[in-house]
């Protein structure tokens, strides 16, 4: 009977004694981590991405994990401090460091995607900034590339768009458009407008758009894409089933790498391509070499300069392949020189 009584009592013991051990081996016993999943649960995390979240701030030695929820800037210091660590334990080739980093990569990826944690999303177009690239379409065939110069009260002013050759005689005013962009750090928007003025004839041609408090936020895309200007070797494969991520010794075609993500890439050449070719691209990112194979699902060609921004879509990548890309996607290291290509923003669709 006696012993009865002793077993609850050594069961919670031995629960207890098993809960210090996995405390003190996940990120020791002097940081109040009860708080670090509560702030978590506050911003709206999962408890499976606080389980990752709170991995890599031991991994990372942080002072302040809970310092980890307040901006990406904080989660990105955060993957570098990481990423140091494994390469000068000669780590990056194992797969459980490349695991997790995918992991890590993934969350990262939908923070970039729905970043609410952090910050706010837009609803009115009276919030757009200068700079922001946006694309128009008049009908289901007619799309053109623009800027948004600047936003006043009444109308957002926009670069003169690039696209398809409209009729002689053409006039943007009163046309009704609809407008898409793709905010950094947040996610797509659609909304509809209407050209109040077409100043085609100043020095800078330009165009005026209704504002409108009806935006549409959208998140279709499944990877974030940066645009940079890179030099990159081009090999035309037989078919796809021959693509290694195995670094390419010969020079092969050269071309310039003008959008990267985890899920493919851009690419300027000379001359013109046909689409469903498999291809191999190899580029060199902030001094590593990348491989990437796939298709080409789509090309758009400038008749006048007689080159092509090819549009691949990649085969799907290794853990550590995809890891040294988004690694410099997201600029981890705040390393990049590379500038946005402006040249080829008419080509890009």
């Amino acid at each position: 009977m006696v012993f009865l009584w002793l077993v609850p009592t050594i069961l919670a013991i031995l629960f207890l004694s098993g809960f210090i051990l996995w405390l003190a081996t996940n990120g020791g016993l002097g940081f109040p981590w009860v708080a670090f999943y509560v702030k978590g649960k506050e911003v709206r995390f999962k408890l499976s991405e606080i389980h990752i979240l709170r991995k890599a701030a031991v991994g990372a030695k942080m002072p302040n994990p809970v310092s980890i929820f307040s901006s990406v800037k904080t989660l990105d210091s955060t993957v570098r401090t990481l990423i140091t660590d494994f390469r000068a334990r000669q780590k990056m080739d194992d797969p459980a460091t490349n695991v997790f980093l995918t992991e890590l990569f993934e969350f990262r990826k939908k923070v970039g995607f729905n970043p609410t944690h952090f910050t706010k999303g837009i609803k009115t177009s009276r919030e757009l900034m200068g700079g922001q690239r946006i694309r128009m379409t008049l009908t289901r065939d007619a799309s053109f590339q623009s800027t948004v110069v600047e936003t006043q009260r009444k109308y957002i002013a926009v670069a003169y768009p690039l696209g398809k050759e409209l009729p002689p005689g053409f006039s943007w005013k009163n046309q009704k458009v609809k407008v898409y962009l793709w905010r950094e750090e947040d996610a797509g928007y659609y909304f509809e407008s209407k050209v109040l003025e077409d100043f085609q004839d100043l020095e800078i041609p330009a165009l005026h758009l209704a504002h409108s408090d009806n935006l549409v936020r959208s998140q279709k895309r499944t990877s974030i894409r940066l645009d940079c200007d890179l030099p990159c070797s081009i090999y035309n494969l037989a078919t796809i089933d021959l693509a290694t991520e195995a670094l390419e010794t010969s020079s092969g075609y050269r071309g310039r790498l003008v959008n990267l993500s985890e899920d493919g890439c851009s690419l300027l050449v000379g001359g013109k391509a046909k689409v469903g070719l498999a291809m191999k691209v190899q580029a060199e990112l902030s001094g590593h070499l990348v491989t990437m194979s796939g298709i080409i699902k789509g090309i758009t060609y400038n008749k006048k300069k007689n080159r092509s921004v090819l549009h691949l879509q990649a085969s799907p990548l290794s853990d550590r392949m995809r890891n040294d890309i988004l690694t410099y996607v997201y600029d981890i290291f705040e390393e990049r020189s590379d500038k946005p290509p402006k040249k080829y923003s008419s080509l890009e669709s």
